[in-house]
C-alpha cells in the first residue's frame, strides 16, 4: 500500500461516502454500456461495503441506455421509405423512461453477483423544495444503509420539468454532479467522489502538453488559472459542472475528490489516502502545501544542461566521468550505510530474496562501478562519428553523423547500481537524464545521485541528471513529448507495458528476460556444467540469468547431466520440469515455460535435438 498523502489523511475517518459516476464512465464511445468499468465500480463498492462504510451511489447513463433501445425500436418499426427521411433526434425524456429500468437491471445483476443488494431512488429538482420529502429521504436512506443496501440515485429525467438542453442552473440541482453534492450535504456524507473520464482537474485541457493535474484545488489560486476544454462527449456538463459542484460541497464542509472512473481501483486508492485525482477541501487554502515538483521544469532544466554538455569537448566529458568515478570511491562508506538501510527495510517488509539481491550493493561493487566508468571514459567518443557518407552529386556529400538523443527518462526498479551505469552512459553520450528508481532503493538512489551530480561542473549544471522521487510525477513526465525524447523502462514486463500504453514518447522497452542454455549430446560436459552453474547461480536476479535449461534426450541418465543437476541443487536451485523432464527426472511440473524466476530456480526440459531446442527458444524465449 502506498503511503498516505498528508493532504488526504482525513479519509481515514470516512464512514459515509457518496460516489457519482457520470455518463462518460458508464458508457463507451459508441453509446453502449461499459460493462467492464461498471463491474469494476461494483466490485469497489462491494469492498467498501464489506469494510463497514455507508456507500451511496449517484449514477448517470439512463438516457444513453434508452437512446440505444429506442433507436433499435425505431429501426425495426420503420419502412425502407421512412429510413430515407431525415431522422428526428429522440426525445431525451422518453429515452430516460426506457433506459432507467435497463440501467437499474444491470446494477442489480452486477451487485447480485457480489451478494450486494442495490435500491433505486429517483428524484426530481422540485422534490427537494419540500422539507417533509427531505426528512423522509434521510430516514429511508439511513434504513437502507443500516441493512447494508446500496442506495442508487438518479434524477427522474422522464418527469423532470427541466427542459433540454439542461442549461438552466437556477434550480436546487441541475445535473447529477450537483445532485451528488446536494445528497452529500443532505445525508451528511464524509466524502464525495466524482468519477470522471480523466485523472482529475487539469490546469488546461488534459490533452494539451502544458496542462498539469491539480492535486489540491484552492479557489483563490486556481479559479482564474484553469482553462476548460470541451464538455463531456455525453452527459450535461463535463468538468465545468464537476468543479462547480465540488466547490459548492467543499465550501459547505464535505470534502470532494474528482478522479478517474476508468482506473480499476481509483475509489480504493482514494480511501487509502493516495494522492490521486483533485481534492477540494474547505481548509485547503490554509494548508502549507508542499511545492509540487514541476515535471516540466525538471525536464526543461535537464535539456538546457544537456545542450551545454554537448558543446563540451570529448576530453571535458571524459574528465567529468573520471571525477564521478573518484567521487564514488571516496564516498563508498556513506553509500554502503544508505544501501544497508534500504536492505534492512526491505528485509523487514518481507520482500522476495531476488529483489533484495538486486537491491544489495555487494562488497567490491562500488569499485567495480568506478572502474567501469573509467573504462567508458577511455572509449571512443560516441558523438560526432560519421556513420555513413553518400555523394549525391559532384561536390555534394551527405553525411550521417551520430549525435545525442536529447533528454532521456529512464524508469528502473530495485537495482541502485543501474543508476550509476545509466548516468555515466548519459554523460558520455551528451544526454540529459531523468531517473526514477524503485521506492525500495530510495536512500541508495538519493546518495548515489548526490555523489554523481556533485562531480558535475557548474558550467554544465547539476540539473543535468534529475532524480524523480515520487511515482505521481511519472504520468506528468510521460506527457512531455515536446521535451523528453526517449523513455527507457528497465524492469518487469508489466512495467514496460504500462509505460508503453501511457505515452506518445518513443519507448525503448524489453520483455521478460527468459534466457535459455542448451546442452547438446556432443557437448564437453565439464565445460557445460561450468556454464550452467555460472548462468544460474552467479547472479540469479539479473535479467540475463538462465531460466530454462534444455538438454538433449541422449543425455538422460548420464553422469554428466546427473552432475549438473546435483550441482544446481547443491547451489540451492529449485528445479522444475517441462512435461518430459518432470517425468524423467521426477521433479515438479513447471506452470509455464514463459516464466522469469529472477531467483534460485529454473526449468529443465528434454528436447530431441538442436533444432527442437531452437524451436523451443523461439516459442518461449524473450
Amino acid at each position: 500500500m502506498a503511503a498516505v498523502d498528508p493532504t488526504r489523511a482525513f479519509v481515514q475517518g470516512v464512514k459515509r461516502i457518496v460516489i457519482k459516476v457520470g455518463t462518460a464512465v458508464v458508457t463507451r464511445i459508441d453509446g453502449r454500456l461499459a460493462l467492464g468499468r461498471l463491474g469494476s465500480l461494483c466490485e469497489q463498492v462491494k469492498e467498501l461495503n464489506s469494510r463497514g462504510l455507508d456507500v451511496i451511489l449517484v449514477t448517470s447513463g439512463a438516457v444513453g441506455v434508452g437512446r440505444q433501445r429506442l433507436r433499435y425500436r425505431r429501426l425495426v418499426n420503420s419502412s425502407f421509405a421512412d429510413l430515407q427521411k431525415p431522422q428526428i433526434e429522440l426525445d431525451g425524456k422518453a429515452c430516460a423512461s426506457v433506459g432507467q429500468s435497463g440501467l437499474m437491471a444491470l446494477y442489480d445483476a452486477l451487485f447480485g453477483q457480489l451478494d450486494v443488494t442495490p435500491s433505486q431512488l429517483l428524484v426530481t429538482d422540485s422534490d427537494f423544495k419540500d422539507p417533509d420529502f427531505r426528512k423522509q429521504l434521510t430516514e429511508t436512506v439511513n434504513t437502507l444503509l443500516g441493512l447494508k443496501v446500496i442506495p442508487v440515485f438518479n434524477e427522474n429525467d422522464a418527469i423532470s420539468t427541466r427542459q433540454a438542453p439542461y442549461e438552466d442552473s437556477s434550480g436546487i440541482f441541475w445535473d447529477n454532479d450537483s445532485l451528488a453534492a446536494l445528497l452529500a450535504l443532505e445525508l451528511k456524507a464524509d466524502l464525495l467522489v466524482l468519477l470522471s473520464d480523466v485523472e482529475g482537474l487539469y490546469s488546461g485541457p488534459p490533452g494539451e502538453p502544458y496542462s498539469k493535474i491539480i492535486h489540491t484545488y484552492i479557489k483563490e489560486r486556481h479559479q482564474g488559472e484553469i482553462t476548460f476544454g470541451d464538455k463531456s462527449r455525453v452527459g450535461r456538463g463535463g468538468m465545468t459542472a464537476k468543479v462547480k459542484s465540488a466547490v459548492y460541497a467543499a465550501s459547505a464542509g464535505t470534502p470532494v475528490i474528482i478522479t478517474s472512473g476508468f482506473a480499476a481501483d481509483s475509489i480504493i486508492k482514494v480511501l487509502q489516502g493516495e494522492r490521486v485525482g483533485t481534492l477540494f477541501h474547505r481548509d485547503a487554502a490554509s494548508w502549507a502545501l508542499p511545492k509540487e515538483a514541476g515535471a516540466r521544469e525538471m525536464a526543461v532544466a535537464a535539456r538546457e544542461c544537456s545542450r551545454r554538455l554537448q558543446s563540451m569537448s570529448s576530453e571535458d566529458r571524459r574528465t567529468i566521468l573520471l571525477e564521478i568515478a573518484n567521487a564514488l570511491e571516496a564516498n563508498e562508506k556513506l553509500i554502503k550505510i544508505e544501501n544497508e538501510a534500504d536492505v534492512a527495510v526491505a528485509q523487514e517488509a518481507g520482500y522476495e530474496t531476488s529483489l533484495i539481491s538486486r537491491l544489495t550493493l555487494k562488497p567490491g561493487k562500488i569499485s567495480s562501478l568506478a572502474n567501469s566508468i573509467r573504462t567508458l571514459a577511455n572509449m571512443e567518443d560516441p558523438i560526432g562519428q560519421i556513420l555513413m557518407r553518400t555523394e549525391l552529386a559532384d561536390g555534394l556529400i551527405l553525411e550521417k553523423t551520430s549525435c545525442p538523443l536529447g533528454v532521456l527518462l529512464i524508469v528502473f526498479e530495485s537495482r541502485p547500481d543501474a543508476l550509476v551505469q545509466i548516468a555515466s552512459l548519459a554523460i558520455r553520450s551528451g544526454n540529459g537524464l531523468l531517473l526514477k528508481g524503485g521506492k525500495e532503493a530510495a536512500r541508495s538512489n538519493a546518495i548515489l545521485h548526490k555523489v554523481i551530480v556533485g562531480a558535475i561542473p557548474d558550467n554544465v549544471g547539476k540539473k543535468l541528471i534529475g532524480l524523480v522521487t515520487s511515482r505521481d510525477d511519472i504520468p506528468d513526465l510521460l506527457k512531455l513529448d515536446d521535451v523528453i525524447d526517449l523513455v527507457i523502462p528497465r524492469g518487469s514486463n508489466k512495467l514496460v507495458s504500462q509505460i508503453k500504453e501511457s505515452t506518445k514518447i518513443p519507448v525503448l522497452g524489453h520483455a521478460d528476460g527468459i534466457c535459455h542454455v542448451y546442452v547438446d549430446k556432443s557437448a564437453n560436459m565439464d565445460m557445460a556444467k561450468r556454464i550452467v552453474l555460472d548462468a544460474k547461480i552467479d547472479y540469479p536476479a539479473a535479467c540475463n540469468a538462465m531460466e530454462t535449461l534444455l538438454v538433449h534426450k541422449d543425455l538422460m541418465k548420464t553422469k554428466g547431466l546427473d552432475d549438473i543437476i546435483m550441482e544446481l541443487r547443491g547451489g540451492g536451485v529449485a528445479l522444475y520440469g517441462g512435461p518430459r523432464a518432470s517425468v524423467e527426472l521426477e521433479i515438479p511440473l513447471t506452470h509455464s515455460f514463459h516464466h522469469e524466476y529472477s531467483s534460485l530456480a529454473c526449468t529443465i526440459e528434454i528436447v530431441d535435438d538442436v533444432l527442437a531446442a531452437i524451436n523451443h527458444i523461439h516459442c518461449h524465449g524473450s
